[in-house]
């Protein structure tokens, strides 16, 4: 049996428009490297999520996470591997995002997430998002 690897990841919502969430692409050489992500890494030994996620997206866009709240947890195995996605929504940062790390990002509309490839155990994310999206619009 693998190990789960639990990764914290952020579905980033915009500052001025609520409907617009950050996405980043992943380099090439990780696993399912090239497609989309919602920003994240791996929630190191002895680390709370919140503080993982406030890391990761340090590092890697240079924003500094002010409020978050859990969205969802996803259990997912490829056949390589198994993550938990602990899965937080980022209401409020500081900073202006840049891939950091040479990565593609992009703020796209819930609407428009079916648009880009993402790895396998995202899929619950953009479900979870548009079912929300359409409950605001109800």
């Amino acid at each position: 049996m693998n190990q789960t690897i639990h990764v914290a990841v952020a579905v980033i919502v915009h500052q001025n428009d609520s409907n617009k969430i950050l996405i980043a692409k992943r380099p090439d050489h990780v696993h399912e490297g090239g497609l989309w992500e919602f920003p994240g890494g791996k929630v190191e030994q002895g680390e709370h999520v919140f503080e993982a996620l406030a890391r990761e997206l340090e590092e890697e866009l240079a924003i500094f996470v002010l409020q978050a709240e859990p969205l969802i947890k996803i259990q997912h195995d490829y056949p390589e591997k198994s993550v938990l996605l602990d899965v937080w929504k980022v209401t409020e940062f500081s900073g202006n995002a840049k891939g950091n790390e040479g990565q593609a990002i992009d703020w796209v509309s819930v609407d428009q997430l079916n648009e880009y490839s993402f790895p396998e155990a995202n899929n619950v994310i953009i479900d979870e998002l548009q079912s929300e999206l359409q409950k605001a619009e109800g």
